[in-house]
């Protein structure tokens, strides 16, 4: 466990943090961020680098992170925490269909694309799962579509961010978080 997520787990016994559940309704989405973030060894500070890293069946890619890119990968990050879908293609799958299905116009051709690309992936991987999501989504809106000031998003509680978007209080992942080939996590268990 890193030091944020058992930090935390000490100062919040009432939440839990485990991949097993989705991020507590009673935690800031700044806290849950912060932990996806860690969990995936990922970085704030990577949401302003030239180029944004990811990988795609356990290659590591890299690719331009511009303007708009820097932007929706804040709030599909946000995403993540709202709905409790993981990194791994399932997961990933399963966030393209969800905001695909919420709408992805505003979020610009780039982000669009590469939503694509991970909602093929994910439905190869997980055909039920990214279908679930899909119809999971409704028809409401997402955070690409709102006007909403990033700060004032992430000191709000878990379970206001899901309200806002219309997800249910626990969210929607209905399987363990899944993680990304090169998390953390799976690195340690591996290695």
């Amino acid at each position: 466990m890193n030091r944020f997520v058992s930090g935390f787990a000490s100062s919040h016994p009432e939440t839990c943090l485990c991949r097993e559940h989705p991020w507590h309704p009673s935690m800031r989405v700044r806290d849950a961020r912060d932990g996806y973030l860690a969990e995936n060894g990922f970085t704030v500070e990577a949401y302003d680098s030239p180029k944004s890293t990811g990988s795609i069946f356990g290659i590591k890619i890299s690719v331009p992170n511009p303007p708009p890119h820097r932007r929706a990968i804040r709030l599909h990050d946000l995403h993540h925490v709202a709905t409790g879908f993981g990194t791994d293609h399932a997961g990933e799958g399963e966030i393209a269909a969800w905001q695909a299905r919420r709408g992805l116009v505003v979020a610009g051709m780039y982000v669009t694309a590469i939503t694509a690309l991970n909602g093929a992936i994910g439905f190869g991987a997980a055909p039920a799962r990214v279908w679930s999501a899909w119809r999971a989504a409704g028809t409401g809106g997402s955070l690409f579509a709102l006007d909403a000031e990033y700060e004032a998003l992430l000191e709000m509680r878990v379970g206001a961010l899901r309200s806002l978007l219309g997800i249910p209080e626990q969210g929607l992942a209905k399987t363990v978080r899944g993680l990304h080939a090169h998390a953390p996590v799976l690195q340690s268990a591996v290695g």
